[in-house]
């Protein structure tokens, strides 16, 4: 009835309005989670001297994330085939195009004739509009996500100069290959919502990153206290709220689907923060907050790649490995491996997103069920491996789709870093990693005296990390702890 009378220029006939507003409050869900949720956990989470640096180069990611996919990026992920791996670049800025029935062209699948079709083009019941902004909000969480890595140390102006580089030479190329048509959507490599294209992407980018741009100061590797853990949570809140948006607009509808998404995701999560804090309690007698969180993570990025393809028993067994895996390489790896001593990932994204990513993938292999992938899959008859038949392929090429994205990760990040690194340092200097977001921003994430006027040292207390210095004023009161 809604519909009756009712057709026009602004409601065609191929419009389901329900799809249309749950796709676009998906992408609005995803959006929150990265402004202002990652923006507040990442500023929370941080050293004091760093809470502006860290929250900027967050929301700086998603605004230059925006103008690149409208410009080019998003037809380099979802338009038509260029390579196998890559989509031909160009503008989604056109009114002709944007109001146009949404489209995800090279997604025709054949069978192995290469003639018959099995699986038509995705088509969703909404405008191209809302496809370029949905998948935006993704690629824009993305780049936020690798920015954890480096965090308290990059040079904000090659941060400038990262952004668009990755997006076009490293995400468009996972996104197409999995998600828009390339070879390994059509091989049958499952990723329902990004743990290989966002999660594993991020944290192998992440943490390549980390190794060109080197450590942060020693005095902040060896004491990096959240300057508020409230506010973290706060921030961690709107991250998990809003994976309702991430897994459950996968689909490209308000259907069955993405309900059992939703479900998953939030099973999963709950089950992954409950292991990871009984770990804490455990092995070292104390419940931790951050950890909490940590394991709250980790279990919305292992679920990601099946959340709509599992059921809700193999979601309570993902999460038990998301809290218990991603545990022991963050907690007993990191010390003891040289490699994760020498590269400094200042918020570990490579245990919470890129080993929580490639162990989703790998799940979502054994335990993708077969009624739930024919709802989504372009694949017909894919199956998990307890499912038999050929569900042990199916494992196989979860890991082959994992090790590609690791293999191009490791190399384009490389290449642009060493690109960017030969035009302007990387690195801070050593004066600004002293000081901090005075230094680098002129401005102060909190008012420690007076009503926020510049720091005087002949007024204040002296905050800095140089000890060298006598205190002229000892800390008091509330402010004496920060």
């Amino acid at each position: 009835m809604a519909y009756a009378g009712n057709v026009s220029a602004s409601v065609p006939i191929w419009l389901n309005k329900g799809d249309n507003a749950w796709q676009m409050i998906s992408a609005t869900l995803v959006g929150l989670q990265s402004v202002p949720g990652l923006v507040i956990l990442y500023g929370s989470i941080v050293k004091k001297k760093w809470a502006v640096n860290s929250a900027f180069m967050a929301l700086y990611a998603f605004a230059a994330v925006v103008i690149c996919w409208v410009t080019w990026a998003y037809k380099m992920s979802f338009g038509h085939r260029l390579l196998p791996f890559w989509g031909k670049g160009g503008p989604a800025l056109g009114q002709k195009f944007l109001i146009s029935q949404s489209i995800l062209p090279a997604s025709v699948h054949h069978f192995a004739d290469g003639v018959t079709v099995e699986t038509p083009a995705i088509e969703p019941y909404y405008p191209a509009a809302t496809m370029v902004w949905f998948q935006c909000v993704f690629a824009a969480i993305t780049l936020i996500i690798l920015a954890g890595s480096v965090l308290g140390r990059m040079n904000f102006k090659a941060w400038m100069m990262f952004v668009p580089l990755w997006l076009t030479f490293s995400y468009t190329v996972g996104a197409f290959s999995l998600w828009g048509g390339g070879f390994l959507f059509h091989w049958g490599v499952m990723d329902y919502s990004g743990g290989y294209v966002i999660h594993l992407s991020s944290g192998i980018a992440g943490f390549t990153a980390a190794y060109w741009v080197g450590p942060r100061a020693k005095k902040d590797r060896e004491r990096f206290p959240p300057n508020n853990v409230l506010l973290m949570l706060a921030g961690a809140g709107l991250l998990w709220m809003g994976w309702a948006g991430f897994n459950g607009g996968d689909p490209y509808a308000a259907n069955t689907d993405s309900s059992m998404a939703v479900l998953n995701t939030n099973i999963c999560a709950a089950t992954s923060l409950l292991v990871w804090t009984w770990l804490d309690v455990i092995f070292f007698n104390k419940p931790s907050v951050i950890g909490a969180v940590q394991g709250m993570i980790t279990g919305l990025v292992c679920i990601t790649p099946g959340a709509g393809l599992v059921q809700g028993w193999a979601a309570i067994a993902m999460g038990v490995m998301s809290g218990s895996v991603p545990w022991f390489t963050m907690m007993i790896l990191d010390k003891r491996w040289k490699l994760f001593t020498k590269i400094d990932d200042t918020l570990g994204v490579f245990h919470t997103h890129a080993v929580a990513g490639l162990l989703g993938g790998l799940l979502t292999g054994l335990f993708a069920e077969p009624q739930l992938c024919a709802l989504f899959l372009p694949v017909t008859n894919s199956r998990g491996g307890v499912y038999g038949g050929s569900g042990g392929v199916q494992i196989l090429k979860q890991l082959v789709g994992g090790l590609f994205v690791i293999g191009w990760n490791l190399v384009m990040t490389s290449i642009i870093c060493i690109a960017i690194k030969t035009l302007i340092p990387l690195r801070m200097p050593e004066d600004h990693l002293l000081i901090g977001d005075d230094a680098v921003h002129g401005e102060e994430a909190y008012a420690l005296w007076g009503d926020g006027e510049k720091y005087d040292f002949t007024r204040h207390e002296i905050y800095s990390d140089d000890t060298s210095q006598p205190r002229h004023y000892p800390s008091s009161g509330a402010t004496q702890v920060v």
